[in-house]
Parts: structure tokens; C-alpha cells; sequence
């Protein structure tokens, strides 16, 4: 007899081990030095200093923050199933929480009570959709028109013949105080102040965002950090999102989906109370009615343009707030961000041309051409299209964000208990 000697099958290949997520760590790094070098090719050109001074990044950083818990608070309802429209109000009860405690106790009471009220909201929104299964966009809107209407109320009866309070405003409250980093800040500065060409305009960057800091932006820094490292890295959030895109099919793993829907919903709440407090004991120190001015509803476009996701999300807040924020420095900073809304547009038609998107392309570029000439053909702007850039902003780039998002699968659709879709 013969035997047959078979020669082992040879080890496959070891691949190399990438660290999850690291590549779209490098894509953000390369786009965030994209734009720094574009802001700073414009500020050379137009000679505006203010598209990357300290002042700009700063009060950027400032008008973002109600946005992004806003649009932070949608993300945590929408990743679990249900659609938060009444992200307006639950901000509107945050400012009031903070107005009414923070001038009779601090603005640090007033912060936990405006996202307790918050939070209240959010409760609501979740006793109606998810254990009474009401049209979800009714619910949100009915708890914005409730909102407004409660807090006139409550503002009428609290703070009427207060020291410093009326029917429609509440008196000052005490400031709550900020962090710089010393050194850092200064340094900077300095190097701002020079003009000196992209190194200014990073020193510009840095010294906006550590120099009076509010506590508020801290703690909402952290919520967006936070909220990324419990849906996507624990089994917490695992769960909370497999609610939103297959509820049915979770249940059956044991999943207990009306408990976390419900805890998604009220932690949208809080979030959009934090930022109805930054509103009143950061930017203004004070609650006034029709304070939050449509944020919630701008929060919620800021979460879609970002996919869904925290980071995304941080980039359509800051967005919004920086051109909020060039703005009210006047027609000139406007005026010259036609000039940088030429020069993207034209490198993503060029972009789209490259990966064969012939109609996007030529699109962008005949856009870019339009405002390049806008742009060539004034020496300004005026203030009523000054006021609504960053509205135009935000409708922008979500027409050119709007072909790569995904909302979750199950967002929006009722969830019955013991029923099988």
C-alpha cells in the first residue's frame, strides 16, 4: 500500500490590524487642515481678519453649544425610534428652568433645573409616543405650542413686579463664570495678532477656544463625547440603537425596548434643557420669551446633515455658528465668505467630476461661478443677507449632504408591544 502524504494548506496571510475608526480619525484631521488653509488663503485675499480672529471662534464656539445639544438631543430619541420635533420647547423649558431657579438660587441650580424641565419634556413626548403610540410629529408639535404657552404664563405669574422682571423676562441672573488656560491663551494671542499667514490663524483658532470658556460649553463638550462612547462602544448603546433600526427583532433578543426608548426620549430632553440654559445664564443672563429663536429646530438639521452621528452633528452645529457668528461682526466678514463659499464649492464640483458625477459637478461649479461674480462685483453685502447666512448656510450644505445619509431604519415608526412587523 501507498500512502498519500498531503502537504498542509499554508497559513493564510496575516493581516495587518488597523485600529477601529483610526482612518476616519486621519479624513476629519485632513479636513479640518483643508479648511484652516482655506480660511486663511481668504483672510489673505479679502483682508478680513475676522473670518479666523479669536473674537469670531470664540462667539462661534458660543452659538454652537444650544445647537449642538439640541441636535445632540434628537440624535439620542431618533437613534432609539422616535422623532423629537418638540426639541423647540424642550429648549424653551430649559431657559425658563434657568431663569426662574438661577436668579433666586445660582446658575448652577439653574442648570440642573433647566434640564430637569428639559427632561420633563421629554417625558411627556414619551408617554404620548411610545405608550400611547400618538403620531409622533403631532406629539413634538403639541409640546412646542404647550411650551410657549406655559412658560408666558409662568413668566406672567413668577416674575411680574420682581426687581428686574416682567411678563416676559426674568430678572438678571448671577454669572456663572468661565475657564482660560493661562499661557496658552495669551500665547496665542500674540501669535493671532502678528498676521502672519496660516500660523495667525491657528493661533486665532486656539486662543478662541481657551479663553473664557463657560463651564456650560465644558459640560456640553463632554455630553458630545460622552454620548458618542455609550451608543457606539457599550452594549448599552447597542441596544438603545438596535430599537431604532429593528425594535421587533430586538425584543425577541430580550431587549427591553419600550424602557429604552423611553430613556433615550427623556435624555433628549435634558440635553435640549442644556441647551435652553445656555441661552439664559451664558449668552444672555437672563430668561426672555422667544429666547431659543427656532435652535431646536436648527439642532435637528445640524443631527441630519451629521448623519446621525455625534461628530457630524459638532460639525453642522459649528457651521451654523460659525456663520452666525461672522455675521454680527457686519457685511465685510459676509462679503468675504462669498469668496470662501466659491472656492469649496468649486473644489467639490471638481470632486464630484472626479468620481463621475457629471450633473452634481457642473452644478457646484456653475454655483461657484454665480457667487464668485457675486463676489467680484460688490464691495459688500446687505444686513438682511448678512441676517440669513447662516440659514442659507445650513440649507446648503444639507442639499449637498443629503445624498449620503441614513437615517435609522425603524425612526419614526410606532412600536406596538407583542405585535410582529
Amino acid at each position: 500500500m501507498s500512502a498519500t502524504l498531503e502537504t498542509p494548506a499554508a497559513a493564510p496571510a496575516e493581516q495587518p490590524k488597523r485600529k477601529l475608526g483610526s482612518s476616519k480619525v486621519w479624513r476629519i484631521v485632513y479636513l479640518l487642515t483643508l479648511l484652516v488653509l482655506l480660511l486663511s488663503v481668504v483672510r489673505t485675499i479679502t483682508g478680513v481678519a475676522n473670518l479666523t480672529s479669536s473674537g469670531t471662534i470664540a462667539a462661534a464656539l458660543g452659538l454652537s453649544v444650544p445647537i449642538a445639544m439640541a441636535g445632540l438631543g434628537g440624535l439620542w430619541s431618533e437613534r432609539s425610534g422616535v422623532v423629537n420635533i418638540g426639541l423647540e420647547g424642550m429648549m424653551i423649558l430649559g431657559t425658563f428652568g434657568a431663569g426662574w431657579a438661577g436668579y433666586q438660587w445660582g446658575p448652577w441650580v439653574g442648570l440642573v433645573v433647566a434640564i430637569g424641565f428639559g427632561a420633563l419634556g421629554g417625558l411627556l413626548h414619551a408617554v404620548a409616543t411610545v405608550t400611547f403610540a400618538v403620531d409622533q410629529i403631532v406629539s413634538g408639535v403639541a409640546i412646542n405650542i404647550l411650551a410657549v404657552g406655559l412658560t408666558q404664563f409662568l413668566a406672567a405669574e413668577l416674575f411680574t413686579g420682581v426687581e428686574g422682571g416682567g411678563a416676559t423676562q426674568s430678572p438678571r441672573i448671577p454669572p456663572m463664570g468661565t475657564v482660560t488656560l493661562p499661557g496658552i491663551s495669551s500665547a496665542a494671542q500674540w501669535v493671532a495678532d502678528q498676521g502672519w499667514f496660516l500660523i495667525s490663524d491657528i493661533g486665532g483658532i486656539i486662543a478662541g477656544v481657551t479663553t473664557d470658556v463657560s463651564y456650560i460649553t465644558i459640560i456640553a463638550i463632554l455630553c458630545l463625547f460622552g454620548s458618542w462612547f455609550l451608543l457606539w462602544r457599550t452594549a448599552f448603546g447597542l441596544r438603545l440603537r438596535s430599537c431604532g433600526e429593528a425594535p421587533y427583532a430586538a425584543a425577541t433578543l430580550g431587549v427591553k425596548v419600550m424602557r429604552y426608548k423611553y430613556i433615550a426620549v427623556i435624555v433628549s430632553g435634558a440635553l435640549a434643557g442644556l441647551g435652553g440654559a445656555y441661552l439664559a445664564i451664558v449668552a444672555a443672563q437672563i430668561y426672555r420669551e422667544g429666547q431659543t429663536a427656532g435652535r431646536g429646530y436648527i439642532g435637528l438639521a445640524a443631527m441630519i446633515f451629521g448623519n446621525w452621528r455625534p461628530g457630524g452633528l459638532a460639525a453642522g452645529a459649528g457651521l451654523f455658528g460659525y456663520t452666525d457668528a461672522l455675521q454680527l461682526r457686519g457685511g465685510g466678514a459676509v462679503h468675504a465668505l462669498l469668496l470662501l463659499t466659491a472656492i469649496a464649492l468649486a473644489g467639490y464640483g471638481v470632486w464630484l467630476l472626479y468620481k463621475r458625477r457629471a450633473v452634481g459637478g457642473i452644478v457646484s461649479i456653475v454655483v461657484a461661478v454665480l457667487v464668485a461674480l457675486w463676489y467680484a462685483t460688490t464691495d459688500d453685502v446687505p444686513p438682511q443677507v448678512a441676517f440669513v447666512t447662516p440659514y442659507v448656510a445650513t440649507l446648503l450644505v444639507l442639499s449637498l449632504a443629503s445624498q449620503r445619509l441614513r437615517m435609522p431604519a425603524a425612526d419614526g415608526k410606532p412600536y406596538l408591544k407583542g405585535e410582529e412587523h
